[in-house]
């Protein structure tokens, strides 16, 4: 029996391994904008993903994980608590190995990200509030005899952050023969934290000049945790953007990584999606609006600096995820939101380089 497991366990590893062969890396774009002759903006796009999201290296990397640990074997149901990417991911490569899938997710989860779910045949399981997602898949997971993924803890332990092929490695090898090829910043939001908890030890490990900035949306606890230290901290509401912010402190947010957080309001991060849409041709997800808006703030303080360099922000996912939410004015109308001034206020600040209107533009000095 122990020796069947083991060939079945060394097969689906195979399987895994070779689906990401198959998977090219994902693309770096530059974004030109009139306003920053001193800072290279470019987007890491995550949504070319076979399942579309950034989610997609942190669910092969959990069943990596869960595989080698003996943790997931032939037959056994996989559960996760998931507001939607992580789930998808992982409901394909259940699929792939021929595992029964489960998501544990809040009721308010869009219809698209259930819908895709379930196109990878795994099953949605609800919790009236974001905070119930936990208890519930523990007690799912017990019910079935199943094993509970729980990428709020994993996250941050199951990705190689040395390298070997992480999203850190492959923004620094995509970026070696642009004119600043060592970001003076990466921008990114934190849902376990597990992404910035990579990038930020690669970072250090690796000796880079690099900053690590963490964007926190409204009604998130990262941002005030990562200030306080206190990891009791704790918030009712969930936040507007889908992927990033919690309403607890998870275990695989790691701050000491982190260089400079900061919050950026819902508005801001709908108007900064909607505008990136126009720069690019191309939609995104609401946490690339907030992780852009992020960079904005950054690149404006370096271009009144005088500071040259390259910032490199995340594209999560795409914004088809959205159209019934984000992209439509009425559902945006129905929060209470008017995005036009803030839309606005974000494509001058493109074009003249400046967050307040007041800064004269010094000239650049390149890092030493």
């Amino acid at each position: 029996m122990h020796h069947h497991s083991n060939a079945w366990t060394a097969a689906a590893v195979q399987r895994i391994s070779r689906d990401f062969c198959r998977s090219a890396d994902t693309h770096i774009i530059p974004l030109e904008l009139a306003g920053f002759r001193c800072v290279s903006m470019y987007i890491k796009d995550e949504s070319t993903h076979p399942t579309g999201s950034l989610k997609h290296r942190l669910a092969r990397s959990l069943f990596l994980y869960a595989l080698c640990n003996g943790w997931v074997r032939e037959g056994t149901t996989v559960i996760e608590a998931s507001s939607g990417s992580t789930a998808v991911s992982e409901a394909y490569f259940a699929r792939m190995l021929g595992l029964p899938f489960i998501a544990v997710m809040p009721r308010s989860t869009s219809p698209a990200k259930v819908d895709l779910i379930r196109f990878y045949g795994g099953q949605c399981h609800f919790v009236d509030r974001g905070d119930q997602v936990y208890d519930e898949a523990t007690r799912l997971a017990r019910q079935t005899g199943g094993h509970y993924m729980d990428q709020f803890t994993y996250a941050e332990r199951a990705t190689d952050w040395r390298g070997n092929n992480n999203i850190a490695e492959s923004i620094f090898s995509q970026l070696e023969d642009e004119l600043h090829p060592v970001p003076r910043w990466i921008v990114t939001g934190a849902g376990t934290g597990g992404t910035s908890a990579t990038i930020g030890r690669y970072i250090r490990y690796h000796g880079h000049a690099t900053q690590l900035c963490v964007v926190d949306p409204e009604n998130s606890v990262f941002l005030d945790y990562h200030r306080s230290g206190d990891a009791t901290l704790s918030n009712a509401e969930s936040s507007g953007v889908e992927g990033i912010g919690r309403p607890r402190v998870e275990p695989s947010f790691i701050p000491g990584v982190i260089d400079r957080m900061l919050r950026v309001r819902t508005v801001d991060s709908y108007a900064a999606m909607r505008y990136l849409a126009r720069l690019t041709g191309k939609r995104y997800g609401g946490s690339t609006g907030t992780d852009f808006y992020g960079a904005l703030r950054l690149a404006c303080e370096m271009e009144k600096a005088g500071e040259a360099g390259s910032i490199v922000f995340l594209a999560c996912d795409g914004g088809d995820r959205y159209l019934d939410t984000y992209y439509d004015d009425a559902w945006v109308a129905s929060q209470g939101l008017d995005l036009e001034p803030h839309t606005q206020r974000i494509q001058k600040l493109c074009e003249t380089g400046r967050w307040e209107m007041q800064i004269e533009p010094t000239p650049c000095t390149a890092e030493a």
